[in-house]
């Protein structure tokens, strides 16, 4: 199937197939015209990049997936490699929570009491 086709089935944009390609997360067979296809694989492995990053993760995160991305992902991902991904960007939110708790708590305390 061509791009716009992948597109329309996987629920995302051409724009974003692009992306992806471009971030290394989708390898495209080219046709002797120089046109992108895929195969019906790449449905899965299109919603299952979706689902990564709609959990937070970056890019530069789900290349780490890259062997299980034709794996069924909705119960949760199952590489081993994605403990520690999603380790780490956790640890990453929550540092930036801590911070922007510790904002808070000076904007609060910045505030006037009421009398």
């Amino acid at each position: 199937m061509r791009i716009g086709e992948l597109a329309d089935r996987a629920g995302t944009t051409v724009r974003a197939l692009r992306y992806y390609e471009q971030q290394g997360l989708l390898y495209p067979h080219r046709a002797s015209n120089g046109y992108r296809e895929y195969d019906e694989a790449t449905v899965g492995q299109v919603g299952n990049i979706r689902l990564l990053l709609s959990l937070g993760l970056t890019a530069h995160d789900v290349r780490a997936f890259l062997p299980c991305l034709g794996e069924e992902m909705s119960g949760g991902p199952v590489c081993p490699a994605s403990a520690r991904v999603i380790a780490h960007r956790l640890a990453d939110v929550e540092d930036k929570i801590a911070a922007l708790e510790a904002v808070r708590s000076r904007l609060l305390g910045a505030l006037p009491r009421d009398r």
